[in-house]
């Protein structure tokens, strides 16, 4: 008979999923002995660290990522990461070792005594199995559910004395056709729900679409793309969006809409009608009141996921695969020759002293690029300049992160590397973000993963800054970082770093580490502040 362990990695295998991303504790050891040849180990030096770079690795190569953690302390370690994933809306299976379960009862050392709780409500689905021969199974389980729309983490709690037990042959085998089972998610809307929207749009005075992230992530781009062309829809980007859903450089594109209620609400005046696809209604932050919708103006949200569509505060809804509604929508318009994608601005280097306005060091990062670069960014006070600077126009080119948290940007980009090895990665980090996930460099120092950090550098936590202005708690402690040496700290990790002096410079770097593509790049930026506005 064959044990757990060797049935739960044909299960594996069986998904694709042989790359484990993991930081290893006593109670994991017992899954990972006679660690096999075929799978992949990417070590994380933190658990948060390990989440983030799972995340990016699946956001970037379209699959479902796998980690594994150590019991409680580290999925406790963990939970902000997994929070962000669940935002993100990433198929991701979370594994857990825990305690031998002759001693649960007792709750010996590094017992989780309450296993599916601890992660809530982070992810989808906790679980524990009952007996060592449901491992096997519960992993196959979790997978689907990890790539059921809303995607999102799932999580497994695993005694560490399951492995060595055995599985009969029929649970064996049975686990296997578990694992080998395809489920299609594509569900159509009814052809008369179709018409009715496509006649509401043609009616309508002016009709707008907003976009969001799933649009990109579900592979809805060229549909709708397809419907703004034909339909003459102007477009704007969800607020705080984490990716690029519709090209930045299109006639239609309108820009992204403010995280506020007033504001929104002000840039939407004027459109009597609202479709939003592939997006929460709204992704809200601060909170500025105000109506949620102009007068007279009427939305209909498009959503892979019934809970977004129930806690939307206004407007009806259509739960359906976005692009096979986009696409049905884009048939009741006349077809029209695609719209022509001007040609990328490019901007000289400006010579300047002293720190460089961030403006100016995004467009020489930019400048520097390759044109099919996949972004991360996490530099949340210089967002809109960065969209400014890049400009994305092709699909799954952008990853930030939909939870709000620090400490996405830099593992998910070593993830996002991996997952993506044909693709140069180019992380914006700021300097505040960088060090909550600073560890992520040293993986990308001992996996020699070729991404470039580019850091902001203002030595301090600027965005906080913007909302202290925002919520009138001007004088709150804690809002400056300085004396960060970060080129020195990521060195010490055995990341090539260096500080760019000007602009200029900077461009070289980038072009630098992007071609040569020998192992990280960390370039220091000393840059200005500039705070947002809404």
């Amino acid at each position: 008979m064959r044990t757990v362990r060797e049935s739960a990695l044909d299960v594996l295998r069986t998904r694709g999923m042989t790359t484990v991303f993991g930081n290893p504790g006593s109670t994991e050891l017992p899954f990972l002995k006679h660690f096999p040849d075929d799978f992949r180990y990417v070590l994380g030096l933190q658990e948060a660290v390990v989440v983030g770079m799972a995340d990016g690795y699946a956001l970037a190569s379209g699959t479902t990522a796998l980690v594994n953690l150590h019991t409680g302390p580290g999925t406790g370690n963990a939970m902000g990461a997994l929070l962000n994933a669940r935002a993100n809306r990433t198929p991701m299976v979370v594994t857990a070792g825990q305690q031998v379960r002759a001693m649960l009862t007792m709750e010996a050392l590094l017992s989780n005594p309450q296993p599916a709780l601890l992660p809530q409500p982070a992810v989808k689905w906790a679980y524990e199995p009952p007996r060592p021969a449901d491992v096997p199974p519960a992993l196959a389980r979790a997978v689907q559910l990890a790539e059921t729309p809303p995607h999102g983490p799932v999580f497994l709690s695993l005694p560490m004395d399951d492995f060595d037990a055995t599985v009969t042959e029929e649970e064996d085998q049975a686990a296997q056709v578990t694992a080998a089972r395809r489920i299609e998610h594509a569900a159509a809307p009814r052809p008369e729900t179709v018409r009715s929207l496509a006649d509401r749009i043609k009616r309508a005075g002016s009709a707008a679409l907003v976009v969001g992230d799933d649009v990109d992530a579900s592979g809805a781009w060229e549909a709708v793309l397809r419907l703004a062309e034909r339909g003459g829809l102007p477009v704007w980007a969800a607020p705080a969006s984490a990716r690029v859903s519709f090209p930045r450089t299109h006639p239609l594109h309108r820009g992204e809409l403010p995280p506020a209620i007033g504001p929104l609400t002000r840039a939407l005046d004027g459109h009597d009608l609202v479709v939003v696809v592939g997006a929460q209604v709204f992704r809200y932050y601060p909170y500025v009141p105000g109506p949620y919708l102009p007068g007279g103006t009427e939305l209909v949200l498009v959503t892979r996921d019934a809970e977004e569509a129930a806690k939307a505060p206004v407007g009806n809804a259509v739960v359906a695969d976005l692009g096979v509604t986009a696409q049905a929508l884009a048939d009741h318009f006349p077809a029209c020759d695609p719209a022509p994608v001007p040609d990328r601005p490019t901007k000289a280097p400006q010579t300047a002293d002293g720190p460089l306005p961030p403006g100016t060091a995004l467009a020489a990062v930019v400048a520097g690029a390759p044109a099919n670069t996949l972004w991360v960014n996490e530099s949340p006070s210089n967002v809109p300049q960065f969209h400014e600077a890049a400009r994305i126009s092709a699909p799954g080119s952008y990853l930030f992160s939909a939870g709000g948290g620090l400490g996405f940007g830099a593992a998910a980009a070593v993830g996002a590397q991996l997952g993506a090895p044909d693709r140069p990665v180019v992380a914006v980090l700021g300097d505040g973000s960088v060090h909550y996930a600073v560890q992520a460099l040293w993986t990308a120092a001992a996996y020699r993963v070729p991404v470039t950090f580019v850091v902001l550098s203002n030595a301090r936590y600027a965005i906080l800054q913007w909302f202290a202005q925002l919520e009138h708690a001007q004088g709150a402690p804690g809002l400056d970082i300085p004396g960060l040496d970060i080129p020195t700290v990521a060195a010490g990790y055995g990341v090539r770093s260096f500080r760019a002096a000007g602009a200029g410079e900077l461009t070289k770097l980038v072009r630098d580490a992007t071609g040569g593509r020998e192992g990280p790049v960390l370039i220091d930026v000393p840059v200005t502040t500039e705070l947002p506005s809404l």
